[in-house]
């Protein structure tokens, strides 16, 4: 049964991971802020090889960043 809950929190991860991408591209800011939105979820990418929870708690902060206007400035 364990399994199954590790399977379906994979895809909803999964399923939220290509949503961000896709909210990133749409925003209308400079290119060197979108790569550095682009690389984070990347490292939440890489970070759900290995562990799946830490990965959806670092997306659920993503997102909330991102709907709350916290963007990083372009020159981070």
């Amino acid at each position: 049964m364990e399994h199954d809950g590790q399977l379906e929190l994979y895809a909803a991860v999964a399923d939220q991971l290509k949503e961000a991408h896709t909210r990133v591209r749409a925003l209308q800011v400079p290119e060197g802020v979108r790569m550095a939105l682009t690389r984070k979820l990347l490292v939440i990418t890489a970070a759900a090889k290995h562990d799946l929870a830490d990965a959806a708690r670092r997306l659920e902060r993503f997102n909330k960043d991102l709907d709350e206007g916290r963007i990083p400035d372009e020159d981070r």
